[in-house]
């Protein structure tokens, strides 16, 4: 008898043992947290509106989880859903996403990120609308007026409902120049508007000088840009910014510059032009 007590694993027993309890241990707490759920109330809502626009704030969120939703403060945990006023929040044009979970206090916490525009587009009818970071509209509202470029012009594309995304290259090409100047030390600072011609060309409208600066489309957009900006450093320091009344660098290996009821092209022009066709 001694032997076969001398032989039992007693480690092996004790850590049988440890396990029972340890499953008991988490079974009750987790009995005791259900009960706790099913008493305890909301005891506060706290709304983070993060992004770097303010088309919506803490009070919008507020006053739509209230309207859609009633009052959370002071209702059981159990009675309020939190997974359907995530999805609401979701739904708004202004909004990318959004995450909703109550604290162990009671406390519900509504994380929202605000949508980030890019463009803002007033077609040829005088619509106007946005264009976020993901190439998707949202209505324009007069409650915010984010500092975005403006296309406007010879723009056909419209506006039907949020969210859905851009179809026509002439607004996807717009994008595409936001996109490349934005960081651009140069351009960032030089161009105020976008302009779409009625030869559906983009055009941009600088800050300095009233030259009109036409690139087309957005084909070999770094090759047309860096042709504006030899533009900018070898030729108007020489002749002034009122000498053009437009520039264009639509066609490949050129910088054509207009004056005004004539078109002009100078020996530093020809040079400028001689170099980009022999890189």
């Amino acid at each position: 008898m001694l032997d076969k007590i001398r032989n039992i694993k007693w480690r092996q027993v004790g850590y049988f043992f440890l396990s029972i309890v340890a499953l008991v241990g988490v079974g009750m707490l987790m009995s005791l947290v259900n009960k706790k759920d099913q008493v305890q109330v909301c005891s506060a809502l706290k709304v983070m509106v993060e992004g770097k626009e303010t088309f919506i704030d803490q009070t919008d969120i507020t006053s739509m989880i209230q309207e859609k939703f009633g009052r959370v403060v002071g209702r059981p945990l159990n009675e309020i859903p939190l997974q359907k006023i995530e999805t609401e929040l979701r739904r708004s044009p202004y909004v990318s996403e959004a995450d909703v979970h109550m604290d162990m206090d009671g406390t519900m916490k509504v994380q929202v990120m605000q949508r980030e525009v890019v463009l803002r587009v007033i077609n040829q009818n005088g619509q106007e609308y946005y264009v976020d970071s993901k190439n998707q509209k949202i209505p324009v509202t007069l409650k915010y007026v984010p500092h975005v470029m403006v296309a406007n012009g010879f723009i056909g594309e419209g506006y039907k409902k949020s969210l859905e995304p851009v179809q026509t290259k002439a607004v996807k090409d717009l994008i595409k120049v936001v996109e490349q100047t934005k960081n651009d030390e140069l351009w960032s600072n030089q161009i105020v508007q976008l302009y779409v011609n009625n030869e559906r060309d983009i055009e941009i409208v600088p800050r300095v000088g009233d030259q009109q600066l036409v690139i087309g489309n957005a084909d070999s957009l770094s090759y047309k840009l860096d042709r504006l900006t030899k533009f900018y450093t070898h030729i108007l320091p020489k002749v002034g910014n009122d000498a053009y009344s437009k520039v264009n660098v639509k066609y490949g290996g050129q910088i054509i510059c207009e004056r005004k009821g004539e078109w002009f092209m100078d020996s530093l022009q020809m040079k400028i032009n001689k170099d980009n066709l022999m890189r």
